[in-house]
C-alpha cells in the first residue's frame, strides 16, 4: 500500500511552547514572533504560523504569508539566507554591494539601499525565534536547525512595529524534544566544498530538555586571483552553534534559554566591467585628464560579458570575518486556561572585520597612464576596509488570551529596544601602476593604510537606538452570518529616540551629530469573511514604518525622517477538493516620505580624497507600490506535488532633487531627475515539482525547482537595470532508509543553478561621466555548485 505524503490530513492538535514573561524573574531584553510547534507539512493547509503571536492555521490567517518549511529548505539545498533569493517571488535576499559579509532583504517593493551602517535601517524586519536582528551585518550566517520561516508580506506596524514597512521575516527553530535523538549530515560539493550538521537531543532530566546544534559549510573561491597568496571571490567558510535548555517544571510553565555563535570568513562577488565609455566620451590620455574625457582602458583590462573565472588584476584580497553570538530566554505562564503570560528576553551582538576589493582597476581611481611617477594618481584599486561592532538588548511582554467563550482573541503587548553601533571605514588604493603599459606593483601595506593602526579612516561614526512600544492586537467573531465573520482591530504605539555623531570624515576630525525623536501610531483592521470552510476571503489596512536616521557615507551626517507605508489589501485563501491550496493577494500600498539615496565618486571638497559619497534625502511625494501575489500547490497525486506562484508588481517614484552642487563630476547633481524603486522585478515567478516513489524501506524523493525575475533597478538614482535571471535547482534523494531499527538514514546528489546560467545580479552607472568616467561596472550570480550528501537520524 502506498504512502501518502502530501495529502490534507494532519494532526493539528499541537501545543505551543511560546517563550514568558521575565517580568517574572525581572529580566530586560526582547523581541518579536515566538517559536511554535512544527508546521504539520509544506502543503499549506494545515501549517500552523505565529504571525499574529499566537498559533493559526496558515488558511485561515487572513495575512499574505508564505510558509518555507524544513523540507522546502532542505530540497533546495540552502544553507543560509542568501540561499533562499528567488525561493518565493515576493522575497528579495541579495547582497549589499557584492559583499556575503551583509544581505539587503526586500518585499512588496520595500528595499533598503544601504542600512549596511550605524545610524540606517532596514525596511524588512528579520527576525530569530521572536528576536529582532537589527543589522543587515551577520544575516548571512549558517542556519541552524531551521523549523520553518515565515514570510509576511505588507506593513506589519502593529504587531511587529518598527522597520517592517515592507513586511517580516520570521526564522522558527526547533525547540528540545526532551528525548534522546540523532539527526547529522556531511556532505562534498565542487569547488572543493564541504558540509556538516549536527543536531543532538537529550533525555530530559530534571523536568529540563537539552538541545545542541552545529553546522559547517565551506566553499572554495569561483573566481581566481592573480595574485599569490591572496583569496579569489566567492569564499565562503563558515561556522555556527546553539545550545538550548527547555524547562518545564509544571504544565502551565516552560521556559526555554538558548545561546547561539556563528563564525564566517567570505570574500566578495567580483565586480566586473560589462561598459567602457557608454557615452562616447572624447578619450584622452593627458594628464591631468581633461573636462569630459574619459581614460583610455589600462592594457589588460577588458570588458567582459558573462562570469568570469580569473580576474584581469590581482589584487590583496583577505576574507572578511563576522562573528555574531546572542542570548535569548522565552517564557510562557499559562496563567488561566484562558490567558497565556509571554515574555522574550535577549541581547545580541555582531562584529564584522570587511575587506572587499573586488573592482581592481574598474572602479575609481580610474587609469591616469600619464601621472608623474609618484604621484598618487598613479595608485588605484580601492580595498574597502570597515570594522562595525552593534549590540543590542531587547524585551516584550505579552498578554495572549480569549474571552467570550472563545469569540475573542486578543493580544496585548509591551516592548523594548535598545542598540548601539560603531564603524570605522578606510578606502586604500591598494596597488601603483608603473608606467603606461599596464604593468603595476603591490603598495606597502602600511604605506597604502591597509592594515589597522595605519589607516586613514574615510568615515568614523557611532549611533544609538531606543525604541519602546505598547500593542494590542484583537480579532472578534461577532453572533452574525453563522460565526463567519471576523474583525481584527489592533494599534500599536511607539516611542523611539536617536542619536549619533559622525566623529572622522576623510582622515579628518568632524563632529557631526544628529537626534531623532518620534511617537506615532500605527493601526490594523482587517474583515474576514468564511465563504465556506475551506473558502477565506479578507481585506486588510495597515500601515507601518522605516525609522529615520544619518548616512556615515555623508560629509556631515545629516538627518532624514522615517518613511512611512500605508497598505490596502484583498485576498482570498482556498482549498478546493483537498488537494488545490490557491492563495491571493491584491495590494496597494503607498509610501511617503521615502528615503532615497544618491552617490557620488568624487574628491572631498575639504581634503580632495576620493570618496564614495551617499546622500539620503526624503524624497517629496508619494510612492506607489501596487501589485498582485498567486500562490497554489496542487496533490496531482497523494506523491506528486506541483507548486507555483507568481508576483507583480508597479513601481512609480515621484522625482526628487539630487543634493549633490553640480560640478565637473557630476553634471547631473543639483536637478531633480528619476529614481527607482531597487531589487524588485516588476514580473517574478516560481515552480516546483516534488515526487515521492515509496520502497520496501526507504523512499525516491525528487525535488526540482526555477525561478524566474525580470531585470530591475539596483540603483535608485540609476535607470539601468540588471539582467533578467532564470535559476533552477535539483535534489534526488535516497531518503527515510531503514538501516535499523529507529535509525534511518539518506544519500542526495543536489546541484544549485543546475544549467549554470549567469546573469548581472547588480550594475552601477555611476562612473559614466565626471572626473572618474569608465563606463558600467556589474556582478555576476553564482556558478552552478552540485554535490553528494550524506545523512543518517537516530
Amino acid at each position: 500500500m502506498k504512502t501518502k505524503f502530501f495529502g490534507s490530513s494532519v494532526d493539528n492538535n499541537f501545543r505551543s511552547f511560546l517563550l514568558m514573561g521575565a517580568a517574572l524573574l525581572g529580566a530586560a531584553g526582547a523581541a518579536e514572533a515566538q517559536s511554535a510547534p512544527a508546521a504539520a507539512d509544506d502543503s499549506g493547509t494545515e501549517v500552523i504560523v505565529t504571525a499574529t503571536k499566537r498559533e493559526t492555521k496558515l488558511q485561515d490567517t487572513p495575512i499574505a504569508i508564505a510558509v518555507l518549511g524544513a523540507d522546502m529548505i532542505k530540497a533546495s539545498s540552502a544553507t543560509s539566507l542568501l540561499d533562499l533569493a528567488g525561493i518565493t517571488p515576493t522575497l528579495r535576499v541579495s547582497t549589499f554591494e557584492s559583499r556575503q559579509t551583509a544581505l539587503t532583504v526586500g518585499i512588496r517593493g520595500i528595499v533598503p539601499g544601504d542600512a549596511n551602517q550605524p545610524a540606517r535601517e532596514q525596511g524588512v524586519g528579520v527576525y530569530l525565534d521572536g528576536v529582532y536582528l537589527g543589522r543587515q551585518q551577520g544575516l548571512n550566517a549558517s542556519m541552524l536547525d531551521i523549523e520553518r520561516i515565515e514570510v509576511l508580506r505588507g506593513p506589519q506596524g502593529t504587531l511587529f512595529g518598527r522597520n517592517t514597512e515592507g513586511g517580516a521575516l520570521s526564522m522558527v527553530t526547533r525547540k528540545p524534544t526532551g528525548e534522546f535523538g540523532v539527526r547529522s549530515s556531511v556532505g562534498l560539493s565542487n569547488f572543493n566544498g564541504y558540509n556538516f550538521d549536527a543536531h543532538i537531543d537529550l533525555p530530559k532530566i530534571a523536568d529540563v530538555a537539552l538541545k545542541f546544534d552545529a553546522a559547517r559549510q565551506y566553499r572554495d573561491a569561483f573566481v581566481k586571483n592573480p595574485l599569490d597568496g591572496q583569496e579569489g571571490w566567492g569564499l565562503v567558510d563558515r561556522y555556527g552553534y546553539r545550545a538550548s535548555a527547555l524547562w518545564e517544571p509544571v504544565a502551565t510553565f516552560n521556559a526555554i534559554y538558548s545561546y547561539d555563535y556563528g563564525y564566517s570568513e567570505s570574500t566578495p562577488l567580483i565586480s566586473q566591467l560589462v561598459s567602457y565609455n557608454p557615452l562616447n566620451l572624447p578619450v584622452s590620455s593627458a594628464f591631468p585628464r581633461p573636462s569630459g574625457t574619459i581614460s583610455p582602458l589600462p592594457p589588460g583590462v577588458q570588458v567582459r560579458k558573462g562570469r568570469i573565472k580569473v580576474a584581469d588584476i590581482g589584487v590583496p584580497q583577505q576574507p572578511s570575518v563576522d562573528e555574531i553570538s546572542g542570548h535569548t530566554l522565552r517564557l510562557n505562564w499559562e496563567l488561566t486556561p484562558n490567558l497565556d503570560l509571554r515574555s522574550i528576553t535577549a541581547y545580541r551582538e555582531v562584529s564584522v572585520q570587511q575587506y572587499d576589493n573586488a573592482g581592481g582597476a574598474i572602479r575609481p581611481p580610474v587609469f591616469q597612464p600619464n601621472a608623474p611617477v609618484g604621484n598618487a594618481a598613479l595608485n588605484f584599486s580601492r580595498y574597502s576596509l570597515s570594522d562595525m561592532d552593534q549590540l543590542q538588548r531587547s524585551q516584550e511582554f505579552q498578554l495572549v488570551g480569549n474571552a467570550f467563550d472563545n469569540r475573542l482573541d486578543y493580544v496585548i503587548g509591551a516592548y523594548y529596544f535598545n542598540e548601539k553601533a560603531q564603524e570605522e571605514a578606510a578606502t586604500p588604493a591598494s596597488l601603483t601602476w608603473v608606467g603606461s603599459t599596464g604593468a603595476y606593483v603591490v603598495r606597502d601595506p602600511k604605506t597604502a593604510g591597509i592594515p589597522r593602526g595605519f589607516r586613514s579612516i574615510d568615515r568614523g561614526s557611532f549611533a544609538k537606538a531606543e525604541s519602546k512600544g505598547l500593542f494590542v492586537h484583537t480579532t472578534y467573531k461577532p453572533p452574525i452570518l453563522d460565526d463567519k465573520l471576523s474583525v481584527t482591530l489592533g494599534g500599536r504605539y511607539t516611542d523611539d529616540h536617536k542619536n549619533g555623531t559622525l566623529y572622522r570624515v576623510s582622515n579628518t576630525a568632524r563632529n557631526f551629530t544628529f537626534t531623532l525623536n518620534e511617537t506615532r501610531f500605527d493601526p490594523v483592521v482587517t474583515l474576514a469573511y468564511d465563504v465556506k470552510p475551506d473558502v477565506n476571503v479578507y481585506a486588510t489596512y495597515s500601515t507601518g514604518y522605516r525609522a529615520g536616521g544619518a548616512n556615515s557615507r555623508s560629509l556631515n551626517f545629516r538627518p532624514f525622517q522615517s518613511e512611512e507605508v500605508e497598505n490596502r489589501e484583498v485576498g482570498l485563501k482556498a482549498v478546493w477538493f483537498d488537494r488545490l491550496t490557491t492563495n491571493v493577494a491584491l495590494f496597494d500600498m503607498i509610501r511617503s516620505n521615502s528615503q532615497i539615496e544618491f552617490t557620488l565618486v568624487a574628491p572631498d571638497p575639504t581634503t580632495g580624497n576620493i570618496r564614495n559619497t551617499v546622500e539620503t534625502v526624503n524624497a517629496p511625494g508619494d510612492t506607489k507600490l501596487r501589485g498582485a501575489e498567486i500562490e497554489t500547490k496542487l496533490d496531482i497525486t497523494d506523491n506528486l506535488r506541483l507548486s507555483l506562484a507568481y508576483n507583480y508588481i508597479d513601481t512609480a517614484v515621484p522625482n526628487a532633487r539630487n543634493p549633490f552642487p553640480v560640478s565637473a563630476a557630476c553634471p547631473t547633481c543639483g536637478t531633480v531627475q528619476p529614481v527607482y524603486v531597487i531589487y524588485t522585478p516588476q514580473n517574478s515567478a516560481t515552480a516546483a515539482l516534488d515526487y515521492v516513489y515509496p520502497l520496501d524501506n526507504a523512499n525516491i524523493r525528487f525535488h526540482i525547482d526555477a525561478a524566474y525575475a525580470q531585470g530591475t533597478q539596483s540603483f535608485e538614482q540609476f535607470a539601468q537595470t540588471t539582467d533578467d535571471s532564470f535559476v533552477v535547482n535539483a535534489r534526488l534523494s535516497l531518503a527515510d532508509w531503514k538501516v535499523r531499527d529507529g535509525a534511518t538514514a539518506s544519500l542526495s546528489i543536489w546541484s544549485r543553478n543546475l544549467l549554470d546560467n549567469d546573469f548581472i545580479y547588480r550594475r552601477s552607472a555611476e562612473n559614466r561621466s565626471g572626473s572618474n568616467a569608465i563606463g558600467d561596472y556589474a556582478n555576476y550570480n553564482e556558478p552552478r555548485t552540485f554535490g553528494v550528501e550524506l545523512g543518517y537520524k537516530f
